[in-house]
């Protein structure tokens, strides 16, 4: 990224409602980002947060009877996403933005080969004949460190192993090169040392090809070793963003401070700092969206907080947070 430099992705003031019976509720409530070349973010939050929602909302998944985009801009390359016709988006999809999902075996076609799904990404956006996009299956099988790829082109979801349906996902998102990529919980159905294969590939990939990319994710442990910048959501709503480094050093919001007090990597052995919960429950949807959305589980809210919601505002250079008390408990 260099100064002054445009992004090449920004959301601004998006919100997402989903209908529930004949009502709806926000599950994007006024969200602002911005993501420039080669850059590294991750969006973190507990389940329910908003963070999906956000990532469906970018590429144009929502279902539309369920939720839709009622307000804001998600601008690419100037052209806002939110309001272009399907044909155009379908374009940009999978070439210039793609996504990996979190679940490989809801995400893959069972009676089709991965080699066959990883071809007709390319023959779709790049016109390839149907010999030369099976090639580039099998290449970007062996990108992923896939072994054997072109035995395993040939072979179907239900006979690979977990990691191995999750590198054919990557593989499908990077087989047109994207310039950015989201990566929703790529690793939350495997094991630890898979997870960490699947993410040192990911950053690798990142870097070799020169994507910008977004990670969302509830493990901050996972966002600790891997992104340059944090975007904290709660309820819909982005409530703090910084630095990885100034994050971790000195959360302002009182739900971070949560989220990284959770950490088993910040408790002493000698038992003198012990693992803390965050008390009750995300609020549901249908919640009343009034004040801080946080002020139910905050041990330091006050009257103000129930009744008038913060707005984000900065603590340091590049530190934002929505926390009416954030001044005088920041760094404690």
């Amino acid at each position: 990224m260099t100064a002054g430099s445009a992004p090449i992705l920004a959301i601004e003031a998006l919100e997402t409602r989903v209908r529930v019976g004949q009502a709806s509720f926000p599950a994007v409530d006024g969200v602002s980002l911005s993501l420039h070349h080669g850059e590294s973010l991750a969006i973190v939050g507990e389940s329910g947060c908003g963070k999906s929602m956000l990532a469906l909302s970018v590429m144009g998944l929502l279902e539309p009877r369920v939720a839709r985009i009622v307000s804001g801009r998600v601008l690419f390359d100037g052209a806002d996403l939110a309001r272009l016709p399907e044909r155009r988006l379908r374009a940009i999809r999978g070439r210039d933005i793609s996504m990996i999902f979190q679940e490989p075996m809801s995400s893959l076609n069972p009676v089709l080969t991965v080699g066959r799904q990883v071809a007709e990404v390319v023959r779709q956006h790049e016109g390839l004949s149907p010999r030369a996009a099976w090639e580039r299956a099998v290449e970007m099988l062996a990108l992923v460190q896939i072994p054997d790829p072109r035995s395993r082109a040939g072979e179907f979801p239900h006979q690979l192993s977990g990691g191995m349906r999750q590198r054919v996902l990557i593989a499908i998102a990077l087989a047109c090169a994207p310039r950015v990529l989201l990566a929703d919980e790529p690793t939350t159905a495997l094991d630890v040392t898979v997870q960490a294969q699947i993410l040192d590939l990911i950053l690798s990939l990142q870097e070799r090809l020169s994507m910008a990319l977004v990670l969302i994710t509830h493990d901050l442990a996972v966002v600790a070793e891997t992104v340059s910048r944090v975007i904290v959501m709660y309820a819909g709503r982005k409530i703090e963003e910084a630095a990885t480094t100034a994050l971790f050093a000195r959360p302002a919001h009182p739900y971070t401070k949560g989220l990284l007090g959770s950490l088993p990597s910040r408790a002493r052995a000698d038992g003198t700092r012990r693992l803390t919960a965050i008390r009750g429950v995300v609020p549901p949807l249908s919640a009343l969206r009034r004040g801080c959305l946080f002020a139910s589980r905050c041990p330091h809210a006050v009257d103000r907080c129930r009744v008038e919601a913060p707005e984000l505002a900065p603590i340091e250079t590049g530190h934002v947070v929505a926390c009416w008390r954030a001044g005088e408990l920041w760094g404690r």
